[in-house]
């Protein structure tokens, strides 16, 4: 089960530098853009920058808020139930994410592919680096998904949303 942690620790430095480095992009960017209008004029790139920064932030958050729980969650319902009710709802839940996940990855991609023909107007910068977003955050919700339940497999982990420092 080691190897497992493992897995899971990377998985989330890897998410949480992405998502930081996305939102270091982003207030950069807003931080030229308000600077630019105190002074008189705004650069047009950083509205476009900002929300392709904000694209890549929800991407690399998307796994993060289904480990922590910060998805919309029915839980006043599953976890009201007798025995394994609750455990087995979770699991449903991580492995119908998956499964919608993997099976959305193939269309996602021709998504992306469409990319290549078109340009950002103010950056120029090429779609496919915008439109992959969507297929990152796909992969990353997947990679959340597998590991909860391989977790839920192992016994290491009960699915439930893991606790912040300052809740337990």
């Amino acid at each position: 089960m080691k190897i497992l942690q493992q897995i899971t620790q990377v998985f989330v430095w890897l998410a949480r530098a992405g998502a930081g480095l996305a939102f270091l992009v982003l207030i950069c960017a807003v931080l030229v853009q308000v600077v630019g209008r105190t002074i008189g004029n705004s650069p047009v790139w950083t509205e476009e920058l900002t929300r392709y920064a904000l694209l890549y932030l929800v991407a690399f958050g998307g796994g993060l808020a289904l480990r922590s729980g910060d998805m919309v969650n029915v839980d006043v319902f599953s976890e009201n139930l007798p025995g394994r009710g609750p455990w087995m709802l979770r699991f449903f839940s991580a492995v119908a994410t998956l499964g919608l996940t993997v099976y959305l990855l193939a269309p996602a991609w021709k998504y992306v592919s469409i990319g290549r023909m078109q340009t950002s107007p103010a950056l120029g910068l090429r779609m496919t680096y915008v439109h992959f977003t969507v297929w990152l955050l796909l992969v990353v919700l997947a990679v959340a998904a597998l590991v909860r339940i391989a977790g839920m497999i192992a016994g290491t982990d009960d699915g439930t949303p893991e606790k912040k420092p300052e809740e337990a």
